[in-house]
This record gives structure tokens, sequence and C-alpha cells, in this order.
């Protein structure tokens, strides 16, 4: 069986929402950020700090390169979507869920952006990130969760029922 990888703004929920819908679905979770830290040794925010953007983005690419798992619920990093090539990766092997939530919903819901491991450009906003961002989710997504207003709970409920209808209509 194919994955389900979860995309998104940093905030949208994607680990919490990955690990309810694993166990709703029987499935194995990984989730890409943890992966990083321990082919890094370091967090994320360590890695960024020590090291920059540039080394992060080409330890997350290698890290979502390094996944071989078949029927899990991925949840990656905000940032995976500046590689194509782990998106390429991901989508070969899944199905791409976009959690989608507004800038403001974002920017209320982080509270920790300098020790979270947020890709940010020197001088950039959140919602500077969130416009560069926004299209990239939108390129890649199968399916779009419109979280803004969900609770977790639902969101996972709409994320099953559109995988169910993919379902009933393939062949």
């Amino acid at each position: 069986m194919k994955n389900i990888v979860l995309i998104g703004m940093p905030g949208a929920g994607k680990s919490t929402v990955g690990v309810i819908l694993a166990k709703t679905l029987g499935r194995s979770f990984v989730d890409t950020d943890i992966v990083i830290q321990e082919h890094e040794g370091l967090l994320l925010q360590e890695l960024i700090d020590r090291y920059g953007t540039g080394v992060f983005l080409h330890a997350e690419e290698e890290a979502v390169l390094s996944l071989r798992c078949r029927n899990a619920v991925i949840a990656t990093g905000g940032s995976v979507v500046f590689s194509r090539r782990a998106m390429e990766h991901l989508g070969a092997r899944g199905i791409i869920v976009y959690l989608k939530i507004s800038c403001d919903e974002m920017e209320r819901r982080i509270r920790n952006i300098t020790t979270r491991g947020i890709i940010l450009k020197k001088g950039e906003s959140l919602r500077e990130m969130y416009n560069d961002r926004v299209l990239l989710y939108e390129r890649y997504a199968d399916i779009t969760a419109d979280c803004t207003e969900m609770g977790f709970e639902d969101c996972m409920a709409f994320i099953i029922e559109e995988l169910n209808k993919r379902m009933d209509e393939s062949p």
C-alpha cells in the first residue's frame, strides 16, 4: 500500500494528525524531522544555527531520500517542498496530503519560532515564508485538507474520507 505523506506549513498539525491517522489506519508513523535529528545527531534548530539553512535543507533531502517505508504515514518538515527530488521520491511512493492553514492561523499556532527549526531567510517574516511556500504545497498536493478551522480529529476524518474516495475510483 502507498504511504500517506503529510505536507504543510509549520504548525499545520502534520505530526499530530499523522500520529492519529497512523493509529486509526493501523500504519506505521515516520516524522522526517526526527529522521533528520537521528541522522545528524543534532536538534533541528542546532543544525540550522551551526551550519546554516543550506546544510539543513540538504540534510532534510537526504533524510527523505533514505526513506524506504511502505504503508506508513509520513509527516514531513515544512521546508521539504523546496526539494524537487524529495517530493518526487515521496510522491512516487505515496499520496501527498496538504494540510492547509491560513497564515493567521499559522502565526497563532507557532510560538517557538527561534527554537523549532523553521527555515526563514534572513529578515523574512512568517507571512513572507507563508507566501513563498503556499504555491509549492499546492503544486505537490494530491489531496488538500483545509485544517484552518478543523480540529485534528476532523482533519483526520476528512483525509480518510478523501482516501476512501480515491480507492473507490481506482480500477
